[in-house]
């Protein structure tokens, strides 16, 4: 059985979703998904490694912590009596889409929202790990010591419900700094040829429009994926435009689940 700490909600006996956060968030961000499919599925929402109350990383996991992450949510997985729907936000759909390429039978589909663009081979870029890593640093800290001032923050910028937000700030204060300091990183990696082109289960890709990190899976060619985009959203298309991303995936699912 895995190691990860579990929320279960919804419907006992209904489909299962599994429900993955992004980084710096846990199982408990899900409120508002959690409301709307409540009703109709069984949800598992999952504390990855290093967030929420799920073990930390070892020294010797820090140099591999994705790969760590993928085997976590693969045990978790190949523990359920029948193959779910995964639903991932950013980390998390990056870490759905790599488990849809590589281990396909554990899952009925796949729900990848705004996921996150693993490095590529001989990629020109400017980004600095180290910086992002400082960056996410003084973020969580921030939001933990002011969270109050940063619920206030988010309710007068954002369109996220109220619910939301608490979750987002609350989850804060549990994630690993030693993670954020010393193993944030994702492998490097196929994207559009290479991954989306060579998937072999239904998957919904759910962007929003003019979005930095949204795979361009016209590239891929391939008819088991979809790309939706999201006019006015930012990279939580689920808190920023809830009807729009919901009608997507619910739409989805149907497909998927009849």
């Amino acid at each position: 059985m895995t190691e990860l700490t579990l929320h279960r909600y919804g419907k006992p006996g209904g489909p299962t979703l599994v429900l993955v956060h992004g980084l710096t968030e846990d199982a408990t961000t899900w409120p508002d998904a959690v409301e709307h499919w409540g009703d109709r599925f069984d949800l598992l929402t999952v504390d990855l490694r290093g967030h929420g109350t799920s073990p930390r990383f070892t020294a010797s996991q820090m140099g591999s912590t994705s790969r760590v992450m993928q085997d976590d949510l693969e045990a978790l997985l190949a523990s359920l009596p029948s193959p779910p729907v995964i639903v991932g936000h950013s980390l998390g759909g990056y870490l759905a889409a790599r488990i849809a390429l590589e281990t396909p039978h554990l899952i009925r589909g796949a729900v990848l929202e705004d996921p996150a663009k693993p490095p590529q081979d001989g990629e020109e870029t400017t980004f600095d790990q180290s910086l992002f890593r400082s960056e996410q640093l003084a973020f969580v800290d921030l939001v933990t010591a002011h969270r109050e001032d940063e619920i206030q923050r988010m309710e007068l910028e954002t369109p996220w419900s109220r619910a939301e937000i608490e979750a987002w700030a609350d989850s804060k204060a549990r994630v690993d700094r030693s993670y954020l300091a010393e193993g944030l990183a994702l492998a490097e990696g196929p994207w559009e040829v290479g991954l989306f082109s060579e998937l072999s289960v239904a998957t919904l890709v759910v962007v929003p429009a003019g979005g930095e990190m949204a795979p361009d899976v016209r590239k891929a060619a391939n008819p088991l994926v979809e790309r939706v985009d999201v006019e006015g959203a930012g990279h939580c298309v689920r808190r920023d435009r809830p009807e729009e991303f919901f009608a997507a995936v619910d739409a989805f699912l149907t497909r998927v689940l009849s």
